[in-house]
């Protein structure tokens, strides 16, 4: 045997290294603490901040983000929609699926073209628990496939694997072509005006959509499918909101590819959410009944990339916002502005390097903010000479 081969070490078997990450997530997490399951909109989310490992870790170990931020002193209670809005988007999808889904299946149809949809199959998904109603999906998928006719699954059940663990998803609806292709469908209820909605809305619906495509994928993984999985399910998802000012159901074809792109690889993160872990202290602990100062320490030390647009995805934003801007931190900013700004990282930063009292002149970011300041002393001294001379 050479040197290298008796020198190298042992690697851990794949389950005991799952065995152990999930322990030390459990530890984490709190011993009496309930694990807080993944869903898709926080699995969109994760996907839409991929360089968070605050949350990443959070999400992983099933923290309860919300009770996190209450014990921090920043409570999240304006945080997610309100009951109107609930109450609102929940009798619109009503209106959607009514008489057997006609209306979803003919918007459906209207912008993929194919055999006109008659009379749509509606399968029972009733069973026990999430786990039963995913195999109810999963079988129903498969007859619907095979029929060779239009079928509307109604809230089915999915379930894809998230760093080791099963997360139930539930979209709103997949409907099954008579060729045989999966369509996620994603009801909302904001407006479309002119057939365009708001771009951050259809962001955030495209990023949640990609999730339930990446567990259809898996659906048709685990039955064998033929053709592949990603021929079987559609990447374009049928987005279904009001139209105008109405209540009437309007809808697009959204192209999520470059969103699946994106979660795959936060998804593949954070299957090494133990490489976060391990930079913890031993004895490191997120569980609610620690001491205040020790609660924030241990938050803390776990690096976030707080962005404003956290404040529409995370319960931990209203926390992580005030640390930024204590910190001058750029980042409380916003993403692109942090982005344009290279090197700099603090406000203050920024300042002097505009006034000329640091950062590199060749630097482009640097030669931008020193050429800003110069206009802008322009403009001041302009509207000064102006004023004098009108009075």
């Amino acid at each position: 045997m050479s040197e290298s081969q008796g020198s190298a070490r042992p690697t851990t078997p794949p389950r005991e290294r799952t065995t152990a990450i999930r322990q030390r997530l459990a530890e984490l997490r709190g011993p009496t603490a309930v694990p807080r399951p993944l869903d898709a909109r926080a699995l969109a989310a994760l996907a839409a901040n991929p360089g968070c490992r605050r949350r990443a870790l959070l999400d992983g170990a099933g923290v309860d983000k919300g009770a996190l931020a209450e014990a921090l002193g920043s409570p999240s209670a304006a945080f997610g929609q309100s009951q109107f809005a609930i109450a609102r988007g929940n009798t619109f999808e009503s209106r959607v699926k009514s008489d057997g889904g006609t209306e979803l299946l003919r918007l459906l149809h209207e912008h993929t073209g194919g055999e006109a949809p008659k009379d749509a199959a509606v399968p029972d998904l009733a069973a026990a628990g999430p786990e039963g109603r995913a195999a109810r999906t999963a079988l129903a998928l498969r007859e619907a496939t095979a029929s060779g006719g239009w079928t509307l699954l109604d809230h089915p059940m999915l379930a894809l694997e998230v760093a080791g663990s099963p997360a139930y998803l539930e979209p709103d609806a997949v409907v099954v072509a008579p060729d045989g292709r999966w369509t996620v469908v994603e009801i909302k209820s904001f407006p479309m005006i002119d057939a365009a909605a708001d771009p951050s809305k259809v962001g955030a619906a495209a990023r949640q959509a990609a999730v339930y495509v990446l567990a259809l994928e898996r659906v048709a993984r685990l039955l064998g499918d033929t053709p592949g999985p990603a021929d079987r399910v559609a990447h374009s998802v049928l987005l279904v909101c009001p139209k105008d000012f109405s209540n009437l159901p309007t809808a697009s074809l959204v192209d999520v590819r470059k969103q699946l792109s994106v979660t795959r690889r936060q998804l593949a993160r954070l299957t090494r959410i133990e490489e976060i872990a391990d930079a913890l202290a031993p004895d490191a602990s997120f569980a609610l009944d620690r001491p205040a100062p020790e609660l924030t320490e241990t938050v803390e030390s776990v690096p976030a990339t707080y962005a404003p647009e956290c404040l529409a995805a995370c319960e931990l934003a209203f926390h992580c916002r005030d640390r930024a801007r204590a910190g001058d931190a750029v980042t409380a900013l916003g993403r692109g502005l942090r982005a344009e700004l290279g090197g700099l990282t603090s406000v203050g930063a920024v300042l002097d390097a505009a006034r000329g009292r640091a950062g590199d002149a060749s630097d482009p970011a640097v030669a931008a903010l020193r050429r800003a300041a110069t206009l802008r002393a322009e403009a001041l001294e302009s509207a000064t000479v102006g004023g004098a001379v009108c009075r």
